[in-house]
């Protein structure tokens, strides 16, 4: 469907292979290194961080595409870009962000996403943003339509082709909704185990990991363990292409909900064509919510959740009052943007050392060690 802003496609590279590249080159996904997935990123070099959990969802993004056929540049665009819009600290930092932007747009990452890649990042000389194709846009339209985002502010398409578009997901950006769940399902229970907060035989409370476990090999406990996480990755994959393929050969699916004029329902709201077995979706749902209880909401990590939390709300009031603490780039928006949202930008956007660092230097500046940016 192209992009906002027209430009002669390249001679070597597809629309969405240029898509790629300008994503692993813009400052957001640099950030995510330095972005919290389920422990601080301080805490130790093992456990994973947004970007290698992008990387993650890339790898089960390009094998599900290649197996079904799909168009495999496409599906990894889209998975590079789909974390683009986290805050710093995981997602309790999300909740504080969008209950301070109540009265004004509220927060939300994949949102955040698109306002990333549309007005962000200002890598061309001509127009903001990294202008990418609608296909790997959509991929940010998990929770409400382009049409909606479009009315809260977070994108600013110069045609109404941009703000419409298909009424299904296109599949390629089901894949990598997909693939997302698998990938942080099985890297948060290895982190977790590391890490001393789950063990595997508290795992398997859940029937999948008792399976799994039961018949994993290895000369010790580690190397047990990555067995198990790589069966269960090969088991959700297979799982997810097989009854996906099995849906797309029994004929067309079900014609998605007529949309009103202008008016597109958002991914979670529709039928999958890409998707789990009903046993597997049963499976996966249970240890979901054994994740759930057992480590998202174990006291080591609400602890530090709850300090982020504090710490975010601070830094958000505190360049609310003083807007002229943030970086040039956002202090020249105040004039004629809401300054509301160009705070929510500049949090966001920060990783979780510089938002500390920046805590620390506001509010305790005698206990700031400098550290290499």
């Amino acid at each position: 469907m192209g992009r906002l802003h027209p430009e002669p496609e390249h001679h070597l590279r597809t629309p969405f292979q240029r898509d790629r590249d300008r994503l692993i080159h813009s400052t957001a996904f640099r950030r995510l290194e330095y972005k919290t997935q389920v422990f601080v990123n301080h805490e130790g070099d093992y456990y994973r961080t947004r970007l290698t959990h992008t990387l993650e969802v890339v790898q089960v993004a390009r094998s599900l595409a290649r197996f079904l056929r799909l168009n495999e540049d496409l599906a990894e665009a889209m998975a590079l870009a789909h974390d683009l819009g986290h805050t710093p600290f995981g997602h309790s930092v999300e909740e504080v962000l969008d209950e301070w932007m109540s009265d004004s747009g509220g927060f939300e990452h994949n949102a955040q996403g698109l306002r990333c890649v549309d007005l962000l990042e200002t890598p061309y000389p001509d127009f903001s943003g990294l202008n990418l194709t609608y296909e790997v846009r959509s991929i940010f339209t998990k929770k409400a339509s382009m049409s909606e985002l479009t009315r809260k502010g977070y994108a600013s398409p110069k045609s109404t082709r941009f703000v419409s578009g298909p009424a299904r997901p296109i599949l390629e950006a089901q894949v990598v909704d997909l693939a997302d769940g698998i990938a942080y399902n099985s890297h948060d229970i290895d982190d977790g185990i590391k890490s001393g907060l789950l063990t595997p035989e508290v795992l398997s409370e859940a029937s999948l990991w008792k399976e799994i476990w039961k018949h994993a090999r290895g000369a010790d406990e580690s190397a047990k363990r990555h067995a198990a996480v790589r069966e269960l990755i090969n088991r959700q994959v297979t799982d997810a292409a097989e009854e996906t393929e099995r849906r797309l050969h029994s004929g067309p699916p079900s014609p998605a909900p007529k949309p009103r004029e202008g008016e597109y329902p958002p991914l979670a709201s529709l039928e999958r064509v890409v998707d789990f077995s009903a046993p597997m979706k049963q499976a996966e749902s249970e240890l979901k919510a054994l994740l759930r209880t057992k480590l998202y909401r174990h006291p080591q990590v609400t602890r530090k959740m709850d300090r982020a939390r504090r710490m975010v709300r601070d830094l958000l009031e505190m360049y609310f009052a003083h807007p002229e603490q943030m970086a040039a780039q956002f202090r020249a928006r105040v004039d004629h943007e809401p300054v509301k949202r160009v705070v929510s930008d500049y949090v966001a956007g920060m990783t979780d050392r510089f938002a500390e660092d920046e805590h620390l230097a506001f509010f305790f500046p005698g206990a700031l060690v400098a550290r290499p940016r």
